[in-house]
């Protein structure tokens, strides 16, 4: 055998590479048990033990997280996780390549139109709309804009266009995937997949194996971190203005509710006098309203009357700072609705924008707000929990321009999660050279006066400018967790998305197949490990048997290795390859074997007659691993999800399986042969010595029958095909999904079997009819049955 250095080498060093990346999986599974053990009994000790091991290499230098990612993990069908659908919005797309064209009404009402088609492909949608609402029209009229020079010009065709349109849609839903594999990285999922869908526009498929904060990732999915930094208005100024249209907003209910009132009087005269007589004494002011009051949905009615915005808005009592007023979370869409109305426009500047902050005050601040505000006390009453009251803020758009903040976040350079001098979690960002120029103008003007930090229209805080900040550094600071400062400063790092990524649907899955699948899964493939090893040995002999299973052996564990190395997630189709690939393994050996036996036969000595085997078997061999390499590549290149999963396996054990039956096992054979050693081999044993030997079947001489007998087959089969047809699952044919909520936990394979049971108690059951039931959520007491 040639270049037998080359080989041993090649066998060494793939032994370490795969020892070096499986240790890993050791080291995370111990960490993980310990880390399960203690969050048992303190749940804080556990978490700070964790970050302790994040912060530091604790294992040849790589940290938990990293060591996480180098181990081999499991597929969302054997761990379960979060599965999402995004999209990004082509509508935003093209309003952001027409610019300022955007307004034209005729670009209106194309977009407009292509969104009620709900075709997939919005910008072939739009593109048919524009020409039937203006059939001489030119797409190039919209997009020969600066963003798109060079690429689109006035003379360019609609076609042209199109292309354009298209190639900048593909590279903006390319980007987003980019900046969400950043964010996800750093939210620390191992092996998630993310992948664009083909053919439906700009959709991104998002699984994440055994993530279980599922609104914590829907946050970091949909966020498209546009950071802005804008001046606001003083409460002072604002807050009249608010006090105004309350009061306007109070007349018009109080003439909406005279004119029920004559209403009523003309229906039936008598009651309506009686009702006037009570309107008189009770409409004079609002605590007479209040005290004729009779229940308490009585006394909210009248308020709602009396004060329609403050009744639901609390203002700042002390009108310092921006911070305009507070609102309990039920309340923020009232407000939102009130302040949308043609009075409010009326009376407010057009250049305000009162946005919320990006989550409520805390239980304590709570308490100290309503044992300061009597006000607040009444409105609010006595609340119990966090997050239940929201600031409102007053933005001075003014201060930027065409729509944009006087600073935004593209010109953060680095951003980090980390603690102010009271201890307290805040993010520090640095700032390019332009950005900090800006910020230190901005700051030295607003001296006394806030600069809020808007991130996605919700604001993070609106600190009280002190003094000129130089350098561009600076701290977003709040009412934060350690957990949102560092999500916080991943969305700034990670990048703004080219345009929304709206979540189309999500759900917290269990193991798709339950644990009950899972382990019969893994039963199989170590049963069929072992009757391989067995069928091996009383085949061909213990030593040769052996041969053959230490190669099956290190064709299993150099795939797990590679498969680690590249860090892919083990799911059940991939375990499904890995056990075709230890068929085909033995197969090698079983070729070589039985060629090793005929040359024997032949009357060649043991060496002579293994060389030759080996020989004469690499070409069948050779033959055989190529053409099922080259079919796991096209199942690859044009598969999805599980099919790419088996196909990576398949082609990765193929290899393996190569390597180790046809190179290591003749190394194995040459060194003890040489030494004089296994000269006695026969790879026959009492069982296989005679099986098939003198056996003559006169194949041809039947030829006539068993052509027939075959052609009977083939239009059986053939007919059956056409009128049944076969059996496509919900994937290709669609059906009814059903979510299911027990009071107790329930597998789902206990779930599958009594569905089956009952359709057939009730005759109902067609074969034809795939039932697949599936764990939701982390609890085991949810079931989409589809």
């Amino acid at each position: 055998m040639q270049n037998k250095g080359f080989v041993k080498f090649l066998a060494v060093a793939l032994t370490l590479i795969c020892l070096f990346y499986l240790s890993f999986s050791i080291v995370t599974s111990r960490v993980d048990s310990k880390l399960e053990e203690m969050r048992a009994v303190d749940p804080i000790a556990a978490q700070a033990y964790e970050d302790s091991l994040n912060s530091e290499g604790f294992y040849l230098g790589y940290n938990l997280k990293e060591c996480r990612e180098t181990a081999i993990g499991l597929g969302l069908d054997l761990k379960g996780g979060m599965n999402a659908i995004l999209e990004v919005s082509a509508p935003d797309v093209l309003e952001t390549l027409a610019g300022t064209n955007a307004q034209d009404p005729t670009f209106k009402e194309a977009i407009a139109a292509a969104r009620k088609t709900n075709e997939a492909d919005f910008i072939a949608a739009f593109a048919s709309e524009f020409k039937r609402i203006s059939p001489n029209g030119r797409l190039a009229q919209f997009f020969a804009t600066q963003k798109l020079s060079g690429r689109v010009n006035t003379n360019s065709s609609d076609n042209e266009v199109i292309d354009v349109l298209q190639e900048e849609l593909s590279a903006a839903v390319d980007n987003t995937i980019r900046v969400l594999r950043t964010r996800i990285d750093r939210f620390g999922v191992v092996q998630p997949n993310i992948q664009k869908i083909e053919g439906q526009g700009g959709r991104i498929l998002v699984e994440l194996p055994g993530i279980k904060e599922a609104d914590r990732a829907k946050k970091l999915l949909s966020g498209s971190a546009n950071l802005q930094f804008w001046t606001t208005y003083d409460a002072v100024e604002i807050i009249p203005l608010l006090s105004q249209l309350n009061n306007q907003l109070a007349g018009a209910a109080e003439a909406e509710e005279a004119d029920e009132s004559e209403e009523a009087t003309a229906e039936n005269e008598a009651e309506a006098t009686e009702e006037e007589s009570k309107a008189e004494e009770t409409t004079d002011t609002k605590s007479d309203l209040l005290k004729q009051a009779s229940n308490k949905d009585a006394e909210e009615k009248v308020e709602k009357n009396v004060n329609p915005l403050f009744s639901v808005l609390m203002p700042n009592p002390y009108q310092s700072g921006c911070l305009v007023g507070y609102a309990a979370v039920t309340d923020t869409a009232r407000v939102d609705s009130l302040l949308r109305l043609p009075e409010a426009q009326q009376i407010l500047p057009s250049d305000v924008a009162l946005l919320w902050g990006q989550k409520g005050i805390s239980k304590a601040e709570m308490d100290s707000l309503t044992s300061r505000i009597p006000q607040a006390k009444l409105q609010f009453g006595d609340r119990p929990r966090d997050g239940y009251i929201y600031e409102l803020y007053a933005i001075n758009l003014s201060s930027g321009q065409n729509g944009h903040a006087p600073l935004e976040g593209d010109v953060v350079t680095e951003s980090k999660a980390d603690f102010d001098q009271h201890g307290n979690p805040v993010v520090t960002m640095k700032m390019n050279p332009d950005g900090s120029r800006i910020w230190a103008a901005l700051t030295e003007a607003n001296v006394n006066h806030c600069v809020a930090v808007v991130l996605d229209g919700q604001v993070y805080s609106a600190p009280n400018v002190k003094g000129k900040i130089d350098g561009g550094s600076t701290e977003i600071s709040g009412n934060f967790t350690l957990t949102e400062t560092k999500d916080l400063a991943n969305v700034l790092s990670s990048g703004r998305m080219p345009a929304p990524a709206k979540l189309i649907s999500d759900e917290t899955v269990g193991p798709t197949l339950g644990q009950q699948s899972i382990n019969a899964g893994l039963t199989s493939f170590i049963i069929a490990f072992f009757v391989l090893m067995i069928y091996m040995c009383l085949m061909y002999g213990m030593k040769a048997g052996m041969v053959a299973n230490l190669a099956l052996i290190l064709n299993f564990f150099f795939t797990i290795g590679i498969l680690t190395s590249f860090q892919a997630a083990l799911t059940m189709s991939g375990i499904a390859g890995m056990v075709l690939t230890l068929g085909m393994a033995v197969d090698a050996n079983v070729l070589i074997y039985e060629r090793t036996k005929e040359e024997m036969r032949a009357g060649k000595n043991i060496k002579s007659a293994v060389a030759a085997g080996y020989n004469n078997a690499f070409s069948a061999i050779f033959d055989s691993n190529l053409t099922s390499i080259i079919t796991g590549i096209i199942l690859y290149y044009f598969g999805t999800g599980p099919i790419r999963g088996f196909a990576t396996t398949l082609i990765i054990g193929i290899v393996c399986s190569f390597f180790t039956a046809v190179w290591l096992t003749r190394i194995v054979y040459e060194h003890f042969l040489n030494r004089e050693k296994w000269t006695n081999l026969t790879f026959t044993t009492k069982i296989s010595k005679n099986l098939m030997q003198g056996t003559k079947y006169n194949f041809m001489g039947i030829y006539k029958r068993s052509y027939t007998f075959f052609a009977i087959l083939i239009i059986v089969f053939v007919t059956s095909l056409v009128m049944r047809g076969l059996s496509p699952s919900i994937d290709f044919t669609g059906g009814r999904n059903y979510q299911v909520e027990f009071a107790q936990q329930v597998e789902p394979e206990q779930a599958r079997a009594e569905l089956r049971s009952t359709f057939e108690k009730l005759n109902k059951f067609d074969e034809n009819v795939t039932t697949s039931v599936i764990a939701i959520g982390t609890e085991g007491k949810q079931l989409r049955v589809s």
